[in-house]
């Protein structure tokens, strides 16, 4: 089930939220069950036959974990560990390794009729955390219906945030938890409409812009540099209000059921470095790699040149983690690159003592190697990402007549969205990420205002209540009554 359809806006939220709190009138371990079948649900609105496989997963590592938690036996770390790659391995990397085997030794093993479950990078990794952390003595034995629902909870099952048990489990036991509180319900609902505003209003509209540049790239047109920065920049519009999208939604919906998720997402391209980006996308998945692969590797413990092989080797794996393909290994090579440079720049300017480079001059080449990286991320292969970076460095010419064609004249898009030049959406999209304050800084002061300044707190919330309705009108409005389409981190 999708959060941007008909069917869960409309109907499985509200029965899910009601229900939750009516049955937590009776019993909160039952309504904690509710969410549980409710999250069961969701999920298996997909494909009900992934329910046993997600139910068994975290079976057996709520079993693993409360053995660790006893015996903080290594052997059985090492094992519970090694079940959970061997599953993801199996589902999400087989036939990238029988392809990539074919290719260098020339063999000829068939492709194995695998379909990848959604999620599973997600809950995999997120009980790979809590196994070590049970063999820290971070984790202690938790009541098996809490620990489902840690694993299965709908609002971050598919595509994150990441969670680490010690962030929600305790709030599961916390009886606020299972009252109703408008302020949360007002929280969530405007996170929730705002997120599904950027996904059907703006994500899929940029795709529209980029989709048609790198699958012309796969089939062998070659771009212009106007066409090839054209479609990378729209396509990192398209991921940035996609997955912003998603994480607003995910952040809403759990404020529903008065339970905190992490932040996963805060106004990343306004980073003014590469190590600024990674504490602001994908937030969780960064504090992941660090805790887990990249400290454990040795961290900047052991001189400069071990650090940059640790930081290259940690942002290889996090690439192969978004998906079994060699563009994700070299999006992952390019920001390892990254970041060494970056680091390196650091260290000299702390032996110069030279000033830091102006924000602006920061921002700008921070962005401009983050929507080269986003080529490969995007394009189908290695060889159709080499076709439109070639492209965009002016190899096949300029194309001031592209840059004039396709940013100013009006162009017709499917709905009833506004009659905008394509370079209208590109500087929409572009102001709303450098201009406007993101909803979580909104959000802040309309939560601080009755404290700073109560006679102006109701303004601010009715405000933002009318705003919340407007834009759950407009996406609503928009969204495919009968194919809304997947959240792009769906894939990984």
């Amino acid at each position: 089930m999708l959060f941007n359809s008909y069917p869960f806006a409309l109907a499985f939220l509200p029965i899910v939220v009601a229900g939750f709190f009516l049955v937590a009138r009776w019993h909160r371990r039952a309504a904690a069950g509710w969410l549980v079948i409710a999250s069961l649900v969701f999920y298996g609105w997909w494909s009900p036959a992934y329910i046993v496989m997600l139910l068994g997963s975290a079976v057996f590592n709520f079993t693993a974990g409360a053995a660790l938690a006893r015996s903080r036996s290594r052997a059985l770390l090492a094992l519970g560990i090694a079940g959970n790659l061997l599953l993801l391995g199996y589902y999400k990397y087989a036939n990238f390794f029988l392809g990539t085997l074919n290719q260098v030794a020339g063999t000829h093993f068939p492709a194995l009729a695998i379909v990848l479950p959604i999620g599973i990078s997600f809950y995999t990794f997120t009980q790979i955390a809590y196994l070590v952390d049970a063999h820290r003595g971070l984790a202690r034995d938790y009541d098996l219906v809490h620990y489902l629902l840690f694993v299965t909870y709908f609002p971050h099952l598919v595509a994150g945030p990441l969670l680490h048990h010690g962030q929600v489990m305790p709030q599961f036991d916390d009886p606020g938890t299972y009252r109703p509180q408008a302020a949360n319900i007002n929280l969530g609902l405007m996170l929730f409409a705002t997120g599904l505003f950027k996904k059907v209003v703006l994500a899929d509209r940029f795709a529209l812009i980029a989709t048609p540049v790198f699958d012309a790239a796969a089939n062998g047109v070659p771009p212009t540099a106007a066409s090839g920065w054209i479609g990378a920049i729209a396509y990192a519009l398209q991921l940035y209000f996609d997955f912003s999208g998603y994480c607003d939604m995910a952040l809403g919906l759990s404020w529903l059921f008065n339970v905190r998720l992490p932040l996963n997402f805060f106004s990343p391209y306004r980073a003014r470095d590469m190590i600024d980006f990674w504490r602001r996308w994908h937030m969780t998945l960064s504090a992941f790699l660090r805790d887990y692969l990249y400290i454990p590797l040795g961290g900047n413990r052991h001189g400069r040149v071990r650090r940059y092989i640790n930081l290259v080797v940690t942002m290889l794996l996090g690439g192969l983690w978004h998906g079994a393909s060699w563009t994700f290994v070299a999006w992952g090579a390019m920001h390892g690159a990254y970041l060494c440079v970056n680091h390196a720049w650091r260290a000299f300017r702390r032996r110069t003592v030279s000033p830091p480079l102006p924000a602006v001059v920061g921002v700008t080449i921070t962005l401009v190697c983050v929507i080269v990286a986003w080529v490969p991320f995007r394009a189908r292969d290695l060889h159709s990402a080499g076709v439109i970076l070639r492209g965009m460095a002016g190899m096949n010419g300029i194309g001031w007549d592209a840059w004039k064609s396709r940013l100013f004249p009006p162009v017709v898009l499917p709905t009833s969205a506004p009659d905008l030049s394509e370079g209208g959406w590109l500087m929409l999209g572009l102001a709303i990420v450098f201009l406007l304050p993101n909803i979580y800084q909104l959000a802040q002061r309309a939560t601080l205002a009755p404290q700073v300044d109560p006679p102006r707190a109701p303004r601010a919330v009715r405000w933002l209540a009318f705003a919340t309705g407007v834009l759950f009108f407009l996406a609503l409005r928009a969204m495919s009554p009968s194919a809304p389409s997947p959240f792009l981190y769906f894939q990984f």
